[in-house]
């Protein structure tokens, strides 16, 4: 079965010999799904372009001024993807092969980058506890922290913070722990390093501006290309010194992008316009999260005080015969019944965080018919399998 778009939030299913099948996908699986609007089209077919590995491209110097300034640092670089963001960080900050970075047990950095800083720099990612808000255990921190002369251990170099945290659902780190946690890592001769891939959801959800939530950080990685709605790309950010050593480590990784501009483009759009969309995400998420609450008792579970941007976890009861596996495949899925009901056949994506959740998540394509859709298929399937349909 093949796809194709009818709009920017869903998508219109087609059979194999493209006879239409009444059928919208809505699709939740991340923000990484977003495409780009006829505005932002438009800006990268007129970029103005050079060649960026020498530091020609108009565009993308644009890109980094503009970042920079929104961060309050002094310089960035735009680089292809937040996994390279993050990499670079961890190559530039931890110089020496044997070096240790301390990071989130639940962090992205630790479960979804491949340990690359393992891979291409022979650095050491060593765990701690995560809270449920996506804040670290400062005492376990402060136990973990090896920085003696003393030639059998590794030298605690970096320590890493995410923030809206992801496999927390979202959640935005309490700015009052972000200080301690600089301060401590200050102490200690370390450098502070923030994964922000989603760091203006927080600033617009919490009311405190971005660069008051990275000052005390060393260098930042910010995406452009989720809620913000690019294509592609992401940006590290920090002091002049750090990103003329990073722009080398981005050249080793084979980061380097020639005419790159026609990128840079989107990014410029989706740093003055994105932030703005950003509440209206926010209040969808809420909704979705309301109505599964709701009709969802005993085979799943929402944390509503936990939804803070555009993130929900659906916690799910497996002792119901529920699995998150079976539910992403039952909202993906339609019946006869359910046509019947809802009046259309309406399909959901959704993404098996864990062995007990289910995330969904909402951005910038999502329309308000989008998610009231998605509240009556939510309605339908958990009534289902409650047995109450």
């Amino acid at each position: 079965m093949s796809a194709v778009m009818t709009g920017y939030g869903n998508t219109k299913l087609i059979s194999g010999n493209g006879v239409p099948l009444e059928a919208t996908m809505i699709d939740f699986r991340s923000d990484t799904v977003t495409k780009p609007d006829k505005e932002m089209r438009t800006a990268m077919m007129h970029a103005d372009v050079g060649d960026d590995v020498y530091g020609e491209d108009p565009t993308v110097n644009e890109l980094q001024s503009l970042a920079a300034k929104l961060l309050g640092k002094e310089a960035a670089l735009f680089v292809p993807s937040g996994t390279m963001s993050n990499l670079i960080a961890l190559l530039t900050h931890c110089k020496l092969r044997g070096s240790e970075a301390i990071v989130g047990d639940e962090s992205h950095i630790l479960h979804y980058e491949q340990t690359g800083a393992a891979q291409f720099g022979g650095i050491n990612l060593r765990p701690v506890k995560t809270f449920s808000d996506g804040s670290l255990d400062l005492d376990e921190v402060k136990r973990k922290i090896r920085n003696s002369k003393d030639a059998h251990q590794s030298h605690s170099v970096l320590l890493c913070v995410e923030n809206t945290h992801n496999r927390c659902g979202g959640r935005i780190v309490p700015h009052d722990w972000t200080l301690k946690a600089g301060r401590l890592a200050r102490e200690n001769g370390m450098k502070f390093h923030l994964d922000g891939a989603r760091i203006f959801n927080a600033a617009v959800a919490s009311g405190v501006s971005a660069s008051e939530l990275v000052e005390p950080f060393d260098s930042i990685s910010i995406c452009l290309s989720k809620g913000l709605g690019a294509p592609v790309g992401s940006l590290l950010v920090g002091s002049k010194a750090f990103i003329d050593e990073a722009h080398r480590c981005r050249k080793a990784l084979g980061g380097g992008m020639r005419q790159a501009g026609i990128l840079a483009a989107a990014g410029i759009l989706s740093l003055q316009k994105g932030p703005t969309r950003l509440a209206q995400d926010h209040v969808f998420t809420k909704q979705l999260a309301i109505t599964a609450q709701e009709v969802g008792k005993g085979i799943v579970e929402v944390d509503l005080e936990s939804v803070e941007t555009n993130m929900v976890m659906l916690k799910v009861n497996i002792e119901s015969g529920t699995t998150p596996n079976s539910l992403v495949t039952r909202l993906a899925t339609t019946t006869d019944k359910e046509k019947e009901t809802i009046g259309q056949d309406i399909r959901l994506l959704a993404y098996p965080m864990t062995e007990l959740n289910v995330r969904i998540v909402v951005h910038c394509n999502h329309t308000s018919e989008d998610i009231k859709l998605a509240q009556d298929k939510l309605r339908f399937v958990l009534g289902e399998l409650r047995g109450n349909v």
